[in-house]
């Protein structure tokens, strides 16, 4: 399409004709025309309708069995912890969609959530799959990156813009959708004892995190970074953003051992060797004096009313995670190589193998992909190369690289013939 100039040409929205303050655009093939204040004026409506976000109904809201049952397709063990998240967010949905004008009405707080429990045992993996299920926007932020106002680093506004950015600058969507805090246990203060100096990315992180998860209207730069002085924000109001915090806590344990006292103290006693399901035990029994000890500020302990516990995955939950989830690792790397006319399997004591290298590396399931990953490179690399059917069992053999699978033999019709 071209623009036009010219008294015998007008807009067939406006009707009015072509002068030097308005330019016409001519559709193609016909002589249709429409000016640019026209445009103008439809993109705005555009953009009104597509900022525009439904009030949540509580019809549209799964209930907490439904979330679990969702949960339970792509998150392998935790069932505690998908219990207390499931009814968690079905009650902040709920609290939202439950706003009835008139001042003696009861007011419902938010319930954030705090997660406690060990790298790789699904942390984030939860909080993703929830926002997920309900279709809002979603963001994940690191604790530690984050610094007090003022300081080298990242603002904790930065946290809301990537909310904003993930519901593609809709700041209406945003302002229902969830955040998740991870490493929230590094900013913890190294004593209780207020320091007389200034803490850059510690009590200070966590102060102006309070206001972001109580609920208050922030403002955002646009562009990230630091505010500056005739800077524009955006603003958006915190209110219904449901926050969820997760840190691995370690020593949390210890701490809550030596309140509770059940253990034997002294010369000889076994402070330190817990198993897991002791540690466990313990960190459910973990109170707000626990966390201030540990390092957490009391004012931000408050904002986070529902503290579960994750417990560490054994041998066997690594197994089932790499098998068993509808998003599955493996069946991830059998679908890409299905692309290839590669027909992928993994013998049941290799998925043992794998399992058993992430327990070594202590990495979890996070760990599992890049194990994976590293062992199925070079048939990455080769395979697209060969053309025609092809199939590979993989092996225990095979990841303990006691055998190198040789890419001639992949071919089906080699075999048959």
């Amino acid at each position: 399409m071209r623009g036009f100039r010219s008294d015998a040409q007008y807009c067939s929205f406006c009707g009015k004709p072509a002068d030097d303050n308005r330019f016409l655009v001519a559709a193609p093939g016909n002589n249709i025309f429409i000016c640019d204040k026209c445009v103008a004026v439809c993109q705005s409506i555009l953009d009104q309708k597509e900022h525009n976000v439904d009030p949540i109904e509580m019809g549209d809201v799964p209930s907490p069995r439904e979330f679990k049952a969702y949960l339970d397709q792509y998150v392998i063990g935790q069932d505690y912890a998908k219990k207390v998240l499931s009814v968690s967010v079905y009650n902040h949905y709920k609290r939202m969609s439950n706003k009835t004008p008139g001042t003696d009405e009861v007011t419902i707080e938010k319930s954030n959530v705090l997660l406690i429990g060990p790298t790789g045992s699904g942390k984030t993996l939860l909080a993703k799959t929830l926002a997920q299920k309900l279709k809002v926007p979603f963001a994940i932020a690191d604790a530690t990156t984050l610094t007090e106002a003022g300081y080298v680093g990242e603002d904790v506004e930065n946290v809301l813009l990537k909310l904003i950015n993930a519901a593609d600058g809709n700041v209406q969507a945003a302002e229902r959708g969830i955040i998740f805090i991870d490493e929230i246990d590094k900013i913890g203060r190294k004593s209780e004892n207020t320091s007389i100096t200034r803490d850059v990315s510690g009590e200070g992180v966590q102060q102006a995190l309070l206001k972001i998860i109580e609920g208050t209207k922030a403002s955002v730069p646009p562009q990230g970074g630091r505010k500056h002085p005739n800077q524009e924000m955006i603003e958006i109001d915190t209110t219904n953003i449901l926050f969820i915090l997760g840190g691995a806590f370690v020593g949390l344990d210890k701490i809550i051992e030596q309140r509770t006292a059940e253990r034997a103290m002294g010369f000889g006693s076994n402070i330190g060797q817990l198993t897991e399901e002791e540690r466990m035990e313990l960190l459910n029994q973990c109170t707000p004096d626990d966390l201030v000890k540990f390092g957490l500020i009391p004012e931000l302990i408050g904002r986070m009313p529902i503290t579960v516990s994750l417990k560490e995955l054994t041998k066997a939950d690594l197994k089932r995670i790499l098998s068993e989830p509808k998003n599955a690792i493996t069946k991830q790397f059998q679908a890409s190589f299905a692309i290839d006319d590669l027909d992928l399997t993994f013998t049941d004591d290799a998925l043992e193998e794998i399992a058993d290298i992430a327990i070594k590396q202590k990495t979890g399931a996070r760990g599992l992909r890049a194990i994976v990953e590293k062992l199925l490179l070079d048939l990455m690399y080769e395979v697209p190369s060969i053309k025609g059917k092809k199939q590979l069992t993989v092996t225990k053999d095979i990841v303990q690289k006691k055998v190198i699978p040789d890419v001639s033999t992949l071919l089906i019709d080699q075999k048959t013939a």
